[in-house]
């Protein structure tokens, strides 16, 4: 199994460190870059075990036949990750987060 990310996706968790801990999410850089490794540690060793689901209408903007998999971050967050799948490869397509996307589902 390989898991593989678009480059925007790449880009979007690097930057997302560095918002997480301009915004006042976390205290330290550290606590954040921990935060965004757990993301993508739960992409990585879950996503080929894990329930997936057909992504909704809206989603399909960023690829067609598109599943995703929730990861609960904590109490307050749920994240979304949407991906395709050929055979043994992952290819993350689109990750948000209930804040900014739970209209959607």
């Amino acid at each position: 199994m390989t898991v593989q990310y678009l480059p925007e996706i790449e880009y979007y968790l690097s930057d997302l460190i560095e918002l997480l801990y301009a915004k006042g999410y976390f205290s330290f850089p550290d606590q954040a870059i921990n935060y965004v490794r757990r993301l993508r540690e739960y992409i990585e060793n879950e996503i080929q075990t894990t329930h997936k689901r057909k992504a909704p209408e809206y989603f399909l903007q960023y690829g067609k036949d598109m599943f995703f998999i929730i990861y609960k971050a904590n109490s307050n967050t749920i994240w979304y990750i949407f991906f395709q799948q050929q055979n043994d490869v992952y290819l993350i397509r689109y990750i948000t987060n209930n804040h900014v996307s739970a209209k959607y589902f």
